[in-house]
């Protein structure tokens, strides 16, 4: 282990030294004079602002460019400021009455340019340059047109030294999210200024990104929902921005649309609810929908399971459950450890829920997140199935996976099936955790069990069965202790055990992006004998 804990920490303090000195190259005059060399082409293809929604949130509000000051706009801010990489990205740009005028808008960029010409390491980060060539360039009605030859030049000029830059440095993040947003950026750039290699570099890149970052069904290796949508809204975006500009459309792009769309559909769209597994927050994607829908995007999906989570969803009732294991090493920086956690609705509003997960990476609660006790499922001793370690520059990444040793949904019109079993307390306790969830459709019956199977390296230690509450909800315990009363907005319910000890808590829910509120949490208790545990516990509506 110490050796281990030696190698990682060698690892470490060569990354810093390898990220000082590639700052230090990027800023020398010898850097800056090698991404100005380029050729002189001019802005030919405009696209459409519109084509970029799908990639936009968009204020109800319009920006009256009129009221800012141009010659202090990039005075006001410190670059700790959360808006700073706002400003910089020009993504504000999309929120901009449309009326505005072209001289103002040009003027603020001017400014910029002289500014910040060079390379800046906040200024020029992977993130900002993207998205602030996709502004500049989609919005070039604003940004562009009209203006004067020397502004032109300029702006020609400093879109295409950003572009170069971005292709020396994007192969050197480690971040996936920047690179899709890039390659659309390098992408983009190719179309509007009919450059060959930027197209071809762009498209490189995003095959790439597709064969490494998405599995054999092209769900993302991830398992994360929030990069499920993230991929297919800026896949989309590519693929519009062809077809605006009259290219070719590559069928491997069709495919991996195909079926992403297919995952988000079955996952995402068109719900009233936003699944809390795996890095996800609640998020509200209507604008997109309505996008997909006016563009002419349909997707539909008839299984049972995608991306190892099972769902059933009827008339009134639904249910999602996490049946996978943990993804790859390099793919964990989000992921949460909740093998066999569900989540389960009744007419639009959440009976159980997962906690949500927090983002900032170096608070404790990104840690409490991630835990198997933030999670409707099984823990054992107080800790989390999977192990995290630190990693690449302070990312908690998993160390040690876990095997998914069976699944199984089934479906017809009175009841629903769904169950699974993991490995992941084999080793250090030497149980096999297998769960079966039955619903009732007609009387709104929820049987579960679940099981802990020994194995010879049994180890006897306490365990606990989480069902996180959605904030608001309230619950009760009966004076006899044997029942638990759930009133939710909607309906109330009533959980029993039989034969195990239950009881509810406080907890805290992460739904909100990185925010936390209260929610109730009823829990199940005990310590593990000899023998295989059956814990059959009822959810029913009364």
């Amino acid at each position: 282990m110490r050796l281990k804990n030696s190698i990682n920490f060698f690892k470490y303090f060569k990354n810093i030294i390898n990220l000082e000195l590639r700052k230090f190259y990027l800023n020398t005059s010898y850097y800056d004079g090698k991404i100005s060399k380029l050729d002189i082409k001019n802005l030919i293809y405009r696209p459409n602002p519109s084509t970029f929604d799908s990639i936009i949130k968009y204020n109800k509000e319009k920006i009256n460019i009129e009221t800012l000051n141009t010659n202090i706009i990039w005075k006001n801010y410190n670059i700790n400021d959360r808006s700073y990489k706002k400003l910089h990205n020009f993504f504000w740009l999309f929120s901009v009455d449309l009326k505005s005028s072209n001289e103002i808008i040009q003027s603020i960029i001017k400014s910029w340019i002289d500014k910040n010409s060079k390379y800046n390491d906040q200024v020029w980060e992977i993130d900002v340059l993207s998205k602030r060539v996709i502004s500049w360039l989609s919005n070039s009605k604003l940004t562009y047109e009209d203006g004067n030859d020397d502004f032109k030049i300029q702006f020609n000029f400093i879109i295409r030294k950003q572009l170069k830059h971005l292709i020396n440095q994007i192969n050197k993040s480690d971040t996936i999210d920047d690179k899709i947003i890039s390659c659309t950026a390098i992408i983009l750039g190719g179309l509007c200024y009919q450059d060959e290699y930027l197209r071809n570099y762009g498209f490189n890149l995003l095959r790439k990104i597709i064969n490494k970052c998405l599995d054999k069904n092209l769900f993302p290796k991830s398992r994360s929902l929030r990069q499920l949508a993230f991929y297919l809204k800026y896949l989309i975006l590519i693929r519009e921005l062809l077809k605006d500009s009259q290219h070719e459309i590559p069928d491997y792009l069709d495919e991996t649309i195909y079926y992403l769309g297919r995952g988000y559909s079955y996952l995402i769209g068109n719900s009233n609810t936003s699944f809390l597994f795996n890095g996800n927050n609640e998020t509200k994607n209507s604008d997109f929908d309505l996008y997909l829908k006016s563009n002419g995007y349909k997707f539909k999906c008839d299984e049972n399971i995608i991306g190892d989570y099972g769902f059933l969803k009827g008339k009134k009732m639904s249910i999602i459950m996490d049946l996978g294991k943990a993804p790859e090493n390099q793919f964990s920086q989000n992921y949460q450890s909740g093998p066999l956690s569900f989540e389960l609705d009744y007419l639009g509003e959440k009976l159980i829920c997962n906690s949500g997960y927090f983002q900032k990476i170096d608070h404790q609660l990104n840690n409490i997140s991630r835990s198997s006790a933030s999670h409707s499922t099984l823990t054992l001793d107080n800790s989390s199935v999977s192990q995290f370690l630190f990693e690449n520059n302070s990312k908690k990444l998993v160390n040690k996976n876990f095997k998914i040793i069976s699944k199984k949904v089934v479906s017809d019109n009175n009841k629903w099936i769904l169950e699974g079993s993991h490995d992941g307390y084999l080793k250090r306790y030497g149980v096999i955790h297998s769960r079966k969830i039955e619903i009732s459709n007609k009387d709104f019956v929820i049987n579960g069990l679940d099981r802990l199977l020994k194995k010879k390296n049994h180890k006897s230690v306490t365990f606990e069965i989480r069902f996180h509450m959605y904030p608001g909800t309230k619950v009760t315990k009966t004076i006899d202790g044997n029942t638990i009363l759930i009133d939710m907005k909607n309906a109330g319910w009533k959980f029993t055990c039989k034969n195990q000890k239950i009881n509810f808590e406080t907890g805290l829910f992460f739904g909100k992006k990185n925010n936390y509120s209260e929610n109730q949490n009823i829990y199940i208790y005990g310590k593990t004998s000899e023998n295989d545990e059956n814990i059959n516990w009822i959810f029913q509506k009364i």
